[in-house]
């Protein structure tokens, strides 16, 4: 596929291969994005931010609309695209490109809602008479910087509410899975978005990041990724708006009146989804001391029911880690801890970017499986006497974006969502649980701002005060 920038498809003498995780093909090419590539990009979204502060709300309303319902109509092939170039389960691909369909809805359905308020000057003891009212605007130029994962969904909660603000955006995906970004790219124009509303530049984020990051002519940058190069953004990013969605360590709090059935459930769903390659996977289960082995007999006949193999093939619950390096980490962090003192209870090998799903028991938490994201299929079973010290052990990580607990007691729940450091926090559910609706976002080393359609859209845009003095 070509990147499309300046209202055109264009290509570039470099080539990047877009392989299947799988078996190491190539899926397709992508172009290696040139400086002169992001310079013409940047002007074209200048140029294209007048395109779109000029559409109506209702007009921003329908583009969006239009393309949701363009991303059912490709729902088969763009299904398949994800599966193929990030390793997931073609169920799971499918499922994304449902979620994003909702995403691209609410960002729709957000565009018609964008409004000031009016202010009571008359409170001031200066007023004589003055009628002070707030207009909301677009920022200008949105750089939205993607993650493999969900290389749709996570592209559509940057380009939905950009758009949905009247913003231009520019669209840098994931050197692994830009195709996905670029059929969504594709949907938006046959939407009727302004040929430069939109532009999609592939390529490393080493060559594009600091171009496209410290240019003041953007205005706004979001970005979802690792801790080390959202910091990295912060730095260099000068005065202009960020939203950062960095990493974690998902805890999940099983205290000793849960139904172990339920937990299983959820904690398979949780941990394994994608590999577990899910920023609130569940990584670290802390379990009540009372329950902890019968738990872990639960979890790892469970967990040893996982098949994996070929993503595409039906039968298959688990597809491959989308490098193959990320499982040899994966895999180190797993023996690390087995070598100090912790056990597998099932996994624990893999071959090229297939892990087998791992369940680690006894596990210290000053280990780097406990400590540090580890973004595979594996999770860190830890034993915990009381609520206090689940809580304490919850909150013992720089991390803080989505947290759960198990329980029926009233006040164990109470005191976990007011004790517990997370932007997120679930009573009775694995910690990866989302609506695309919802606010969502992390505390600590875990980021800044907020996600979903309504809460994106407030850091798109900018807030004007009007005074009319009679």
């Amino acid at each position: 596929m070509k990147m499309y920038i300046g209202g055109k498809w264009v290509d570039a003498s470099e080539q990047i291969e877009v392989i299947n995780p799988f078996d190491n093909s190539i899926i397709d090419t992508v172009p290696k994005a040139t400086p002169g590539n992001i310079s013409e990009a940047i002007s074209s979204a200048v140029h294209g931010k007048s395109d779109m502060a000029k559409l109506s709300g209702y007009d921003r309303y329908t583009i969006l609309s239009k393309a949701a319902q363009l991303l059912l109509d490709r729902k088969e092939d763009i299904g398949k695209t994800i599966s193929l170039e990030e390793g997931k389960i073609l169920a799971e691909g499918l499922m994304e490109v449902d979620r994003a369909t909702q995403t691209m809805i609410n960002s729709a359905e957000e565009a018609k809602r964008l409004n000031g308020e009016t202010i009571p000057l008359d409170a001031a003891p200066t007023w004589t008479g003055q009628i002070g009212f707030t207009l909301r605007v677009p920022c200008g130029v949105v750089a939205a910087i993607t993650p493999f994962n969900f290389p749709l969904n996570l592209v559509c909660h940057k380009v939905g509410p950009a758009i949905a603000g009247g913003n231009s955006v520019i669209i840098k995906p994931a050197t692994d899975t830009p195709l996905s970004a670029l059929k969504l790219t594709e949907i938006m124009l046959d939407a009727g978005l302004p040929p430069e509303g939109i532009q999609c530049i592939t390529g490393s984020g080493k060559t594009i990041g600091d171009h496209l990051t410290q240019d003041s002519r953007i205005r706004k940058i979001t970005f979802t990724g690792s801790k080390e190069v959202g910091e990295h953004i912060c730095r260099t990013a000068g005065l202009k708006r960020v939203t950062m969605e960095l990493g974690s360590n998902a805890p999940l709090i099983i205290m000793p009146d849960a139904d172990i059935d339920k937990v299983v459930k959820a904690t398979v769903s949780s941990g394994f989804s994608n590999a577990g390659q899910v920023c609130i996977s569940a990584q670290r289960i802390l379990t009540n001391k009372d329950i902890y082995s019968d738990f872990v007999d639960a979890l790892t006949e469970n967990v040893e029911n996982i098949s994996t193999g070929n993503q595409l093939d039906p039968e298959i619950k688990m597809g491959p880690m989308v490098r193959s390096q990320d499982a040899t980490r994966v895999n180190s962090w797993i023996k690390e801890a087995t070598s100090n003192g912790a056990r597998t209870t099932t996994g624990g090998e893999y071959q090229g970017a297939l892990h087998q799903p791992t369940v680690v028991v006894d596990v210290s938490p000053d280990m780097t499986i406990s400590c540090e994201e580890l973004f595979g299929p594996a999770v860190a079973v830890t034993p915990f006497t009381n609520i206090e010290q689940a809580i304490e052990l919850a909150n013992d990580s720089n991390y803080g974006l989505s947290a759960g607990i198990f329980t029926q007691n009233i006040d164990w729940a109470m005191k976990f969502i007011q004790e517990v450091d997370s932007g997120n926090l679930m009573i009775n559910s694995g910690p990866q649980w989302r609506a695309d609706l919802m606010p969502y976002g992390g505390l600590k080393d875990s980021g800044m701002g907020k996600e979903g359609p309504k809460y994106a859209i407030q850091e798109m845009t900018e807030l004007k005060m009007v005074v009319y003095h009679p």
